[in-house]
């Protein structure tokens, strides 16, 4: 399976005129949340249900609880925008999903970092995760490709979550059949995935070195479930580069 530049991220994932993208799972959330503000057109607003690292703006003007009118304003002078609920200490804290869903009816996109994974490439929701807005138009599973073929209590978070979503031990090895099930379990990735919203799988990272688990891993999807691998990217290449 070939693997694409991260600047081709809204084209990969065939996204329309007027989208919410919600992020889950794994590594990756965060520079693909960076990467569609950059890609997509019209206006878009990024945003997050839990919280972020409080130094990754990706040089994108951040608005705090702003009034319908404020965060109107910014969208017209700068077309995308970073708007959390407040400032914390390290960490900046979300919005409600009520607020994702209210902020997609005043842009044409909004895309959502819709749950943490403490830097690991691969979890298994607990059962207060993820925290997905209801008009979500498009749930995105993230998979850091550290996690292919690894032990799963090393790279996983809640690897005990993930061990019995997979019907395997902790200690066993995240082949693609175990991925595979961890991500079309409605326990797992497709937790809380909306009515008529698309499901799409992205691998981050991937390099030559994960092709063959990939094909097998897509086969394993089937025809319904979108995969998309992104390779690393270069120096300057960052999303949260390129407005700095």
């Amino acid at each position: 399976m070939r693997s694409i530049r991260v600047g081709q991220l809204a084209d990969a994932l065939k996204l329309g005129p007027s989208e919410l993208v919600a992020l889950v799972g794994g590594g990756g959330k965060t520079t693909a949340l960076f990467a569609l503000g950059c890609q997509l057109n019209g206006s878009v607003v990024l945003t997050t249900t839990t919280k972020m690292g409080r130094s990754r703006s990706g040089g994108r003007r951040t608005l705090f609880a702003p009034t319908d009118n404020e965060l109107l304003s910014a969208l017209a002078e700068e077309g995308c925008v970073l708007a959390w609920h407040e400032d914390g200490v390290r960490k900046a804290v979300g919005v409600t999903p009520e607020t994702a869903d209210h902020w997609f009816g005043l842009a044409d996109h909004v895309v959502v970092e819709a749950d943490g994974s403490r830097g690991k490439p691969f979890k298994a929701p607990l059962d207060y995760e993820p925290v997905i807005p209801s008009s979500t138009t498009v749930l995105v599973a993230c998979v850091g490709a550290r996690a292919l073929g690894a032990i799963i209590d090393v790279q996983c978070q809640r690897p005990d979550r993930v061990a019995d979503v997979a019907g395997c031990l902790v200690s066993d090895v995240l082949t693609p059949s175990r991925l595979a099930a961890v991500l079309l379990s409605d326990q797992g990735s497709r937790k809380g995935l909306p009515v008529g919203a698309r499901f799409v799988v992205l691998i981050n990272q991937a390099t030559d070195a994960h092709a063959d688990y990939l094909v097998e891993l897509d086969a394993l999807l089937g025809p319904g479930v979108a995969m998309v691998a992104v390779a690393p990217f270069a120096p300057g290449e960052s999303p949260e580069a390129l407005d700095e």
